[in-house]
């Protein structure tokens, strides 16, 4: 049990270092706004497409690929499962009424990108991957469209839901390496091996910078700003309690791989997407609001990752 809770201390402490990097070089002016949406679109543009294409191919073989995303099902449903759960929690906490939408969109959506590849990579190493991946298929659907249409609900902008903003959002650069991987992978397809490492260079940007800009976000913030009241407290719980016990009573009855059980699990209790507050700043939701809880849940589930691990060696 000590050994399980050192490897999970271990991986988390790869993660707070680099976070910490950003946090402190934000703090002494290294990184401005401007820093902050390059290193956002380095990752998601760029650095994250050549990750998915380089690992894809390489740890997927086409009879693995066709046997796991069927799983696709399990994250689907714990969304709508949680999507009822936070429609009775805002009335539960007696959420105001301003912050609806916002609340149901944080509620359910986790960050799997910025914090969960690190996360998973760290814990699980890079097997983990493919598992990431379905997740992220699931996730970042039902961000961009269920998710967004409830920010929008809150605002006071006028801007109306764009359905071909919301198409182009989700068919994403990192969801467009992962489906190129996928047609590789299905074809059989060998790109030169150059190619593969150029893929592979860029590619491990990926953690680095995705760390980076987290510990950049927590410093635009402010520690100072972090509150708790009725709403935060419920995405605490929506987020590091609900979730995952959601997704453990989907997937710890079934035959799936012990890891992809893990992966799931770990995946469904990471903290708000990054993009909540973007969103919510479009279309004149509270951007502040949103803004503290990407804050508070991700310095938060630095403490509840390791505990999660432990417990999820325990029950697996």
């Amino acid at each position: 049990m000590f050994s399980i809770f050192y490897e999970s201390i271990s991986g988390v402490l790869v993660i707070m270092v680099m976070i910490a990097l950003g946090y402190v070089l934000t703090v002494r002016g290294w990184f401005n706004d401007y820093a902050s949406r390059l290193i956002a679109r380095l990752v998601t543009q760029i650095a994250l497409p050549a990750y998915m294409i380089f690992t894809i191919t390489g740890q997927f073989s086409a009879d693995k690929l066709k046997s796991t995303l069927p799983d696709l099902r399990f994250p689907v449903v714990s969304m709508l499962i949680l999507y009822a759960l936070a429609m009775a929690a805002y009335r539960l906490f007696r959420i105001q009424k301003s912050h609806k939408g916002l609340f149901e969109s944080m509620f359910l959506n986790s960050n799997t990108v910025f914090v969960g590849l690190p996360v998973n990579m760290a814990l699980f190493g890079p097997k983990s991957l493919p598992y990431v991946l379905v997740y992220y298929m699931a996730n970042t659907t039902f961000f961009w469209t269920w998710g967004v249409y409830l920010i929008q609900k809150d605002g006071t902008s006028g801007q109306k839901f764009d359905l071909w903003q919301t198409v182009k959002k989700i068919f994403s650069p990192p969801l467009l390496g992962f489906m190129v991987g996928v047609v590789l992978v299905l074809l059989r397809i060998q790109l030169p091996k150059f190619l593969m490492e150029d893929f592979q260079y860029v590619g491990d940007l990926t953690i680095p910078l995705s760390m980076i800009f987290i510990g950049i976000a927590i410093a635009n913030v402010g520690l100072n700003h972090l509150t708790l009241n009725r709403a935060n407290v419920a995405i605490l719980l929506g987020r590091f309690l609900i979730a995952p016990i959601v997704m453990a009573l989907l997937v710890l009855p079934t035959g799936m791989p012990l890891l992809m059980k893990q992966v799931f699990i770990m995946q469904s209790a990471m903290p708000v997407m990054t993009n909540a507050p973007v969103v919510a700043k479009l279309y004149g939701a509270d951007a502040n609001f949103a803004a503290i809880m990407v804050t508070e849940t991700t310095l938060l589930s630095l403490i509840v990752i390791p505990i999660l691990m432990v417990l999820l060696k325990s029950f697996t």
